[in-house]
């Protein structure tokens, strides 16, 4: 180190220094500012880049959101409509059932009319037949001789048994 002091010289010191200065003016100049300005932008660009991309992420989950409620939204309309159709379908059947019960219980009625209608018609002829059977039978023990009960009892025995019923 010594050595080192001994061979120090102020006019080399001198030149060294004012060539580190220049240099330093230079690389200030030609280097370092435009260094600094293109890190700056870099800088700037990639704070914009982070702010964009953050805007785009809550935009984002705005957007899931709606998406979201939408879905519900048409979720809850299906159940709706759903339900509706449920219950106009049910209505629909309960009205149809009723319908065709009133339907058949009028058929029922108008079945038991006309068979209470046959029935007194059948009724009525049945009457009548015995009735003319009754003035036949009568008619002919009239005319024949009444002499012999016995003869009275077997002709009347016998128009009955030849008495058919239509």
């Amino acid at each position: 180190m010594w050595k080192l002091i001994n061979d120090f010289s102020f006019g080399l010191f001198f030149w060294q220094i004012a060539i580190l200065i220049v240099l330093i003016l230079l690389l200030k100049k030609y280097a370092w500012g435009p260094i600094l300005n293109s890190l700056n932008s870099r800088e700037e660009g990639i704070k914009d880049a982070l702010e964009s991309a953050e805007k785009a992420r809550i935009e984002m989950q705005n957007l899931k959101a709606d998406n979201e409620k939408l879905l519900q939204d048409a979720r809850a309309e299906r159940d709706a409509i759903l339900r509706e159709a449920r219950e106009m379908k049910e209505k629909v059947i309960t009205d149809a059932s009723e319908e065709a019960q009133k339907k058949a219980d009028k058929i029922v009625a108008q079945a038991k009319e006309s068979i209470n209608l046959e029935k007194q018609a059948a009724m009525t002829e049945l009457k009548n037949q015995v009735a003319n059977l009754s003035i036949e039978i009568a008619e002919k023990v009239i005319r024949k001789e009444l002499s012999d009960k016995k003869e009275q009892h077997a002709m009347i025995e016998k128009m009955i048994g030849n008495a058919k019923l239509n």
